[in-house]
């Protein structure tokens, strides 16, 4: 292998690949990343053996091969290089790489390609597209809600639900739920209802940043692995077997009071209480409207610890009905404010006991829905 290219792109296409490299393992080969060079690029692929990810480098290929290397040693040693060019060829036997730049050469000891994992392929798959922006809006929206601990596997993925041309997402871990609804770029080729781990879909949105592409979401009909297409990147993920919640079941469609209030103000005011919070369980409470003693027009935000303190806070808000007390996880409210991207949110709700839901005020693309906690007033 003789492949030429520029030292930003490189490195840009390893911190990619880099994403899919196993940590620890009982398979070495699985910390390394493949070399491919063909038809003028250089493919980069790593895996974990549950994740597989490939990304293509453009530059000059004067001679095609392949081989695996240390993937922490070649990014290290990548990131180090002067700005310029790059030359990688592979010695005698195809079992190293040279790296040459500007007045630096540096030889790693490979393994033979033969030795990597088999990358798969989808065929026949079903497709759908939708924008990068789109997906990734989504992720943001609901894979934080997705449980972290493995005690219900299926409760660390997301549920991704395609019919023609709308897309649903959906995660939950017992204490709160979160669900997006978007469109596609045009109608999917069939139905697709899968569930993919949550940790998964966060490295894919990492991936996208700012990149504005079409993604194609293909599914092999036998429903066993998944694939995002973008650009030069190709991700393929494992799917989770179980039986997802009924997550449209888990949305209150009634409600007895509401209140509309600014995102900004109401990300202060709870921040500034979780402070006190942190040593009381992260306990939020919430009182507004007649019911709770406040005037019309008021939400108040608080906690306190007795052996930290207090802190009480107060903004303006729109409320429909006679108000309430409420009380909720603060780490759990502060996470669903920051997926928001409306200037103004609702909280609606039926009582104390009952959980409550947060919506972005015009607009229906997200439900967040929070389970209270119980406290004494």
């Amino acid at each position: 292998m003789r492949f030429t290219c520029l030292k930003g792109n490189l490195n840009a296409g390893l911190a990619i690949a880099g994403r899919a490299v196993a940590g620890r393992t009982t398979l070495p080969i699985t910390q390394n990343i493949l070399l491919s060079a063909t038809e003028g690029r250089l493919k980069l692929t790593a895996t974990n053996l549950e994740i597989v990810i490939s990304t293509w480098v453009g530059g000059q290929v004067d001679e095609e091969g392949e081989l695996t290397l240390p993937a922490r040693l070649l990014i290290d040693l990548v990131n180090t290089l002067p700005e310029g060019s790059v030359e990688l060829v592979t010695t005698s036997q195809n079992r190293g790489l040279t790296v040459r730049s500007a007045r630096f050469q540096s030889t790693i000891q490979g393994t033979d390609a033969t030795e990597f994992p088999p990358i798969p392929t989808i065929k026949d798959a079903i497709v759908a597209q939708i924008s990068s922006q789109g997906i990734k809006s989504a992720i943001n929206q609901v894979a934080f809600a997705a449980a972290t601990d493995d005690n219900r596997p299926v409760l660390t993925g997301v549920k991704i639900e395609i019919a023609e041309d709308t897309i649903i997402m959906a995660a939950a871990d017992g204490f709160r739920l979160g669900v997006y609804y978007g469109k596609l770029l045009q109608a999917a080729s069939d139905i697709i209802d899968v569930i993919i781990p949550a940790k998964y879909l966060m490295e894919l949105a990492r991936i996208i940043g700012d990149q504005d592409e079409v993604v194609e979401i293909s599914v092999t009909p036998q429903k066993n692995q998944l694939q995002f297409k973008f650009s030069d990147v190709e991700m393929t993920t494992p799917m989770l077997s179980g039986t997802f919640p009924n997550y449209s079941q888990l949305i209150p469609v009634e409600y007895t009071t509401r209140l509309e209030v600014d995102l900004k103000e109401l990300q202060q005011a709870t921040k500034m209480a979780s402070i006190f919070a942190k040593d009381g369980s992260n306990i939020v409470r919430f009182q507004f409207g007649s019911e709770s003693g406040l005037p019309q027009g008021k939400l108040t935000i608080s906690a306190r610890t007795e052996e930290v303190g207090d802190n009480r806070g107060e903004i303006d808000a729109t409320v429909e009905g006679d108000g309430a007390k409420m009380a909720f996880n603060s780490r759990y409210l502060m996470d669903v404010f920051s997926a928001i991207s409306s200037p103004r949110v609702a909280l609606e709700m039926t009582d104390h006991s009952s959980p409550g839901v947060i919506r972005p005020v015009g607009s229906d693309q997200s439900a967040h829905v929070i389970m209270p906690m119980f406290v004494q007033w």
